[in-house]
């Protein structure tokens, strides 16, 4: 069993980190999301903290979300985004907030083992805190970047890291292709400068880097030819292009000659 609590405390300090940077910040700046403001971002966070505090509280009415998620199609995400940035700042701040902490109450009240609905498989309580942890700082990164800020890396990214390894197999169904039967081995320079590793030490596949820009690839912030992360081996550089370590449908990612 995942020790929930650790997660839960970095969930927390990557929604500080960012609540700070926003706070006094100009909400209608443009991010690198086309279309998407700072307040669109911050929107899409609360909104997406809202969704998942209802697969975890009340799971029977989270089918109703996965229908309007799917006659949405592709501007589900977008419309809830767009509604909530049409609203006064101060509301939207405080309605993050808020939900921050809720949805952090309900995953520690979550029942052992319980599995929780979602727009891609059923996610246990630590599942989703990883999520929402990864979500929290890919959206960052949108911002940070906005405001030409430097997102400096923390130990934190290795939840991200391991979300993004765990995704392998989906993101190859995601896009109707047979996920590889052998186990990759990845291998990620901590930003404390420690190797994280995943995988057989002998596997064929490999894929190694730094832990940041990995992390950019699988939130697709930043186009695999622009990373310092190699694939060694055909299966291995094919996942690299198609990496989504979020739910839902294949994302748009970053083109070529990005920037960070």
């Amino acid at each position: 069993m995942v020790d929930l609590e650790p997660i839960l405390t970095d969930l927390a300090a990557e929604g500080r980190e960012l609540d700070e940077l926003v706070a006094e910040a100009d909400w209608a700046t443009p991010t690198p999301a086309e279309g998407w403001t700072i307040a669109h971002q911050i929107a899409h966070l609360a909104w997406t903290d809202a969704k998942a505090l209802i697969a975890v509280r009340t799971p029977d009415e989270f089918g109703a979300e996965l229908k309007r998620a799917l006659a949405g199609e592709d501007h589900y995400v977008d419309d809830g985004a767009a509604e909530g940035a049409a609203k006064p700042k101060a509301e939207v701040l405080a309605g993050w907030r808020a939900g921050r902490a809720k949805l952090a109450e309900a995953l520690r009240a979550a029942p052992p083992g319980e599995k929780f609905p979602w727009y891609g498989p059923p996610m246990s309580a630590a599942s989703m805190a990883t999520a929402r942890l990864m979500e929290t700082w890919a959206h960052a990164q949108d911002v940070f970047d906005a405001l030409a800020v430097v997102h400096e890396p923390t130990a934190r990214l290795r939840h991200i890291a391991y979300l993004g390894v765990r995704t392998r197999d989906f993101a190859f169904s995601l896009h109707g292709l047979n996920p590889p039967p052998e186990p990759f081995r990845v291998e990620l320079v901590a930003p404390s400068g420690e190797t994280w590793s995943w995988g057989p030490e002998g596997a064929t596949q490999k894929v190694t880097g730094s832990a940041l820009d990995f992390c950019l690839v699988v939130t697709q912030r930043l186009h695999p030819a622009d990373s310092d992360v190699v694939a060694a081996g055909e299966d291995a550089r094919e996942w690299l292009g198609i990496a989504q370590a979020f739910a839902g449908a294949p994302g748009r990612g970053r083109r070529p000659g990005g920037s960070r």
